[in-house]
């Protein structure tokens, strides 16, 4: 077979054209990520082994082996797990996410430290490797197979791919050196960036020096095998940015042993950096499944739940056989179990971490409380934990508030504790629901997260306190003194309730079947009107989801409330005394519900017949 020449994903000439001009600041990083992608190899083939151990009868044991060429200048990486094909090549070398690549690189601005981690996050740390070679050969031979094949790129627009030999299986990775990258033919620093960066890789790694061999220049054990007290902060860093392939640090490290009923050794890493697919529908974890040290997938069923699906690092059973196939792991109950122990226990840490440095915790649920609220009703076996851990925005503050925060500056004669849901902070901090809740100096919690609309049909109360939406129902305050105790003047007294019947049953009259009902409120200060639910029915956010998601077609009617204190309304009250008033009011009542229509973000749906309504209403006015 002749020698093929193929194209570069067109973002991918761009990404790679980025990361080595702008975005790798401390190039040593191509290293740790050639290198953890070796060790993933032999993980992969490891396992295989265990089914199919003739793939390893020629080379059982499983090493990386660095090369030095001096002559040549040349630097290789060489392994010898599971290899690639044709297909295999073109697929993980030619091909960058496969979906959603070019939104990707849009994103890249080239601010070193913002772009390096976006990139480790989205898992293209091979490309690295061009900052430090103008031409990459890669030479692998798939286990099983018995032909070879070279993938070569100088990393601009295009690679090829061609047969070649290898005489046992695995990969090399061949690079030819720029010229300012002279210090990579230098065995004292390779030693030194392995330590640095690779010493807890389970497998050993050799260097050789224009073919003479030299020791193993890292640990070679398995560090979460390891006590504690013998591990540095710099190693945990580095093992949690090889088990992530994640450029940023951990912001919270668990280790531990467990032991007992089940026992299983565990290395788990909050990020400080929200993962690049923490909002993958597919919601899967990346907690890593080893079985007395030998890898089996890093996509367990079970063994972590969606909700704390940005945890890295790798769990280690010794009760699980080690033949047990991906596809029986859902159904042991030891992996029920240890699901259990882990999320007691990061749910422990994580309450330690909030009452010890909440401001740190603060900027943990910045990242991750979106999808850590998932559990709220997914999970009701940890529900209490989890409303401990839960923070929110309130229009009492500008920080993080917890719900016994809240409970406990809850005002004298409150009962509930009132929330409101919305798109974004700033549109629901105009909403006008909460101008009677401000003026009465109630919280309200602030929601903005879509998660937010569906475990609240799960969550009723807290501390025996009910949840209550602020958009929903009537918002009882009358019981609830304001906060400026003055006595209201005369522009400030409400109507009777006698003319602003009058009024109600006008607008009724004309709106019909377009609202549920129309009623005076206290909720309303500043705005002459407002829409709510009835208690019974949809969330006005929630029912704009579903629609959106084409989940509901449902249109749930909407109530009308009116500000008996404002100016607009008490006129409206006086004009509906008068002779004729149900003709003169019947484009002001479309009006008012269009604008209530407008405050809450939703179309108005006959724009012609509310221009021309506005249009009329101005002409009488002048």
């Amino acid at each position: 077979m002749s020698e093929e020449k193929l194209e570069f994903q067109a973002e991918v000439s761009r990404l790679l054209h980025l990361m080595v001009n702008a975005v790798y600041s401390d190039k040593e990083v191509f290293l740790r990520e050639l290198i953890s992608n070796a060790s993933d190899a032999c993980d992969k083939l490891r396992y295989r082994a265990i089914t199919e151990p003739e793939l390893i009868a020629d080379e059982p044991e499983f090493r990386v082996v660095i090369g030095i060429d001096k002559e040549a200048r040349t630097l290789s990486i060489a392994d010898n797990g599971i290899g690639m094909d044709r297909a295999d090549l073109i697929s993980n070398l030619g091909t960058i996410a496969r979906s959603g690549t070019s939104a990707f690189v849009d994103g890249l601005t080239g601010d070193s430290k913002k772009d390096v981690q976006l990139i480790g996050q989205f898992g293209v740390g091979f490309y690295s490797v061009f900052m430090i070679a103008d031409k990459v050969d890669v030479v692998s031979r798939k286990a099983g197979d018995a032909q070879a094949w070279r993938w070569s790129s100088d990393g601009t627009g295009s690679f090829t791919i061609d047969e070649d030999s290898r005489e046992h299986r695995g990969t090399t990775i061949l690079m030819h050196l720029k010229p300012d990258a002279e210090q990579w033919l230098d065995a004292e620093h390779l030693k030194a960036a392995v330590k640095r960066y690779s010493d807890h890789i389970d497998l050993p790694i050799a260097l050789t020096t224009d073919g003479n061999v030299e020791e193993t220049v890292n640990a070679a054990s398995a560090l979460w095998t390891r006590p504690k007290s013998e591990v540095t902060e710099d190693q945990y860093t580095e093992f949690y940015r090889h088990a992530g392939h994640s450029f940023d640090e951990p912001w919270l490290t668990l280790h531990y042993k467990a032991e007992g009923k089940i026992e299983y050794s565990a290395l788990l890493f909050v990020p400080t950096m929200r993962p690049f697919d923490l909002f993958d529908p597919a919601r899967q974890h990346r907690v890593k499944l080893y079985v007395k040290r030998v890898f089996i997938t890093d996509e367990a069923e079970g063994l972590i739940p969606p909700y704390l699906r940005f945890l890295r690092g790798v769990v280690d059973s010794q009760d699980l056989p080690l033949n047990i196939s991906r596809e029986m792991l859902q159904n042991t109950p030891l992996i029920a179990n240890m699901r259990q122990a882990l999320t007691r226990r990061v749910l422990t840490e994580l309450k330690r971490k909030a009452e010890k440095v909440p401001e740190e915790y603060g900027t943990f649920w910045e990242n991750f409380g979106a999808v850590l609220k998932e559990g709220l009703y997914e999970d009701s076996e940890r529900r209490d934990d989890l409303l401990t851990l839960a923070r929110f925005r309130s229009t009492a503050s500008d920080g993080w508030v917890s719900l016994a925060e809240y409970v406990g500056r809850m005002k004298e004669g409150q009962s509930a504790i009132y929330y409101i849901t919305g798109d974004n902070l700033e549109s629901v901090k105009q909403s006008p629901q909460l101008e009677g809740f401000r003026a009465r100096g109630v919280e309200v919690l602030l929601l903005t997260d879509p998660v937010d609309d569906f475990w609240l049909s799960s969550v009723h109360d807290y501390d025996e306190k009910p949840l209550k939406s602020a958009t929903r129902g009537a918002a009882d305050l009358s019981e609830l003194k304001r906060d400026d105790d003055a006595e209201e003047s005369a522009d400030e007294a409400p109507v009777r309730d006698a003319e602003i019947a009058t009024l109600i049953a006008l607008l009724k009259q004309n709106l019909g079947e377009l609202v549920k009902d129309v009623r005076s409120t206290d909720r309303l200060t500043d705005s002459p009107v407002c829409l709510v639910a009835d208690d019974g029915d949809l969330d006005m956010r929630l029912e704009r989801m579903l629609k959106a998601h084409q989940q509901t077609q449902q249109s749930s009617r909407r109530i009308l409330e009116l500000n008996p204190k404002h100016a607009l309304i008490k006129g409206l009250c006086a004009r509906a005394q008068e002779s004729g008033a149900a003709d003169d009011l019947a484009d002001i009542a479309f009006l008012l519900l269009d604008q209530a229509r407008i405050i809450e973000g939703e179309p108005v749906p006959d724009p012609a017949a509310f221009s021309r309504r506005m249009a009329a209403v101005m002409t009488k006015a002048v």
